[in-house]
């Protein structure tokens, strides 16, 4: 999760990179342990074995029907005054503040413009249990979970790489996917910042074919769109796309000698494509390099290399590329 903006692919706190020195698992499981909860309390009440029992002992078949019968016991007692009060309070289930029918026209304008080396998905609103917890560094409390071994997806980059690995493991040699999709996240942003929003989302994934240039390939695919969506929509915003390369001379000799030819348009054109050589925030939760997409001060999405269908694949030689853009944050400088 981005630090300036709630539609980041980043997990919350990440940005402020406070363990440069992982990546991959490591920095995951140590970004999970680092959040603790109000729930030891609770646990303190129970026996002393029922943490073990529910964790641990009972199949996920039977811990279902369990957690089924408590919500149902707890559904009978809710009144229509109850409910109406929660449909008040409750932030994960009021509506979006923006008018359905000029956000799908833009989001539309968006499909067009997608090449058709990418296949668009229409995703389930859940996917299974553990997808954050297990691919990214967002501890399960950021996310709404299910009382039927899954999640709310909240985060759609992490259910692309799922079919990505998918796809790959049945063959296809290279991968590109996207899907426009509203995340539910759980974590408390700033003041009049929503729990759930639309994301625009690709991800891609192919084996590295050696000297960063399958890195190159990628980049090149999702740089193109952006672009291309960045030029079509904001007309008369200044907006950008920065880059930068961690500790990979590779991938900074094919940024120079690849990817920007094959992506910069005439001298001054929007959006500028600019380095960041200095950023430091998400190295960890971004293996080789990331990207920002900003129009002034205002963050609207972002991405970078994972780890992601490497874990999947158990194949070290796997390269992913994620990238997203908020479309409600689009329209607001659309207009």
């Amino acid at each position: 999760m981005t630090v300036n903006s709630p539609w980041g692919n980043e997990a919350d706190g990440a940005g402020e990179n406070p363990l440069p020195e992982m990546s991959g698992r490591l920095y995951r499981v140590a970004m999970s342990n680092a959040e603790g909860g109000p729930s030891d309390r609770i646990w303190l009440r129970l026996p002393s074995s029922s943490r073990d029992l529910l964790c641990r002992e009972l199949s996920p078949t039977d811990l279902q029907s369990l957690l089924l019968d408590v919500a149902r016991e707890r559904a009978e007692a809710v009144t229509p005054a109850r409910l109406a009060q929660r449909w008040q309070a409750n932030r994960f289930v009021r509506p979006a503040g923006t008018d359905p029918r000029r956000l799908t026209a833009l989001e539309a304008t968006l499909w067009k413009l997608l090449p058709d080396e990418f296949d668009g998905l229409e995703l389930s609103p859940v996917a299974p249990l553990g997808t954050c917890m297990a691919l990214g560094a967002a501890h399960q409390n950021r996310v709404v979970s299910t009382m039927r071994s899954s999640e709310v997806v909240s985060d759609a980059t992490n259910v692309l790489a799922l079919e990505a690995a998918a796809r790959r493991r049945a063959g296809a040699p290279v991968v590109h996917l996207a899907a426009c999709h509203r995340q539910l996240r759980a974590q408390q942003f700033d003041a009049g910042a929503p729990s759930h929003f639309k994301l625009f989302t690709l991800v891609s994934s192919a084996r590295d074919r050696g000297a960063a240039r399958t890195e190159a390939d990628l980049l090149i695919a999702h740089l193109r769109y952006w672009r291309d969506v960045l030029a079509t929509v904001l007309t008369d915003a200044a907006s950008q796309i920065t880059y930068n390369v961690f500790d990979n001379p590779a991938l900074t000799e094919r940024l120079a000698d690849t990817v920007l030819p094959a992506v910069t348009g005439e001298p001054g054109s929007a959006p500028a494509l600019v380095a960041d050589h200095a950023r430091t925030r998400a190295r960890g939760y971004y293996t080789e390099g990331a990207l920002l997409i900003t129009v002034g001060t205002a963050e609207l999405g972002d991405g970078g290399f994972t780890d992601w269908t490497a874990q999947l694949l158990a194949d070290r030689k796997e390269r992913c590329l994620i990238s997203c853009l908020s479309t409600e944050g689009l329209l607001a400088f659309s207009e």
